[in-house]
């Protein structure tokens, strides 16, 4: 499972001209799953992801986490992120997880979060969607977690 995470003082996602999900101030996260993910991979990256603490305190230094700066989150599903451009220049995108699982298990994460963090603001894209998303990069400042490397 991937997470891209990107500090953005604002967000949103935008389906057929219409505004889906947006936020403030907060981490607007790309969500990818493939086939040997399971819920508890999802719930380890979703801790460390709720605990970085990658927002500048008042002496500049990333030192505050998303409760501190009381951050809004923007989850948005990507099968994209599993791209395989070893051969040719066409990528393959064999590695991403079946529609259903990963579907199943963004649900899960989105659940999650909101059940961790019931205080802050939670909103989504929609799983499988052509969305236009629109961010304002803070930085940039911009965190990839990969299940491999936790």
């Amino acid at each position: 499972m991937k997470f891209v995470i990107q500090r953005v003082k604002e967000a949103s996602v935008t389906i057929n001209g219409e505004v889906v999900g947006e936020i403030g101030t907060g981490f607007m996260v790309l969500i990818g799953a493939c086939s040997t993910d399971t819920k508890e991979i999802a719930d380890k990256l979703v801790k460390k992801m709720l605990g970085l603490r990658i927002f500048q305190d008042e002496e500049g230094k990333t030192n505050l986490s998303l409760d501190s700066v009381k951050g809004d989150v923007l989850l948005v599903s990507q099968f994209t992120l599993y791209a395989d451009c070893k051969k040719g220049n066409r990528p393959s995108f064999i590695d991403a997880g079946d529609p259903a699982q990963a579907e199943a298990l963004y649900d899960y994460i989105v659940a999650s979060v909101k059940a961790q963090k019931p205080d802050m603001k939670v909103a989504t894209g929609q799983f499988g969607a052509d969305m236009l998303v629109h961010i304002e990069n803070d930085g940039p400042f911009t965190i990839i977690l990969d299940s491999r490397d936790l």
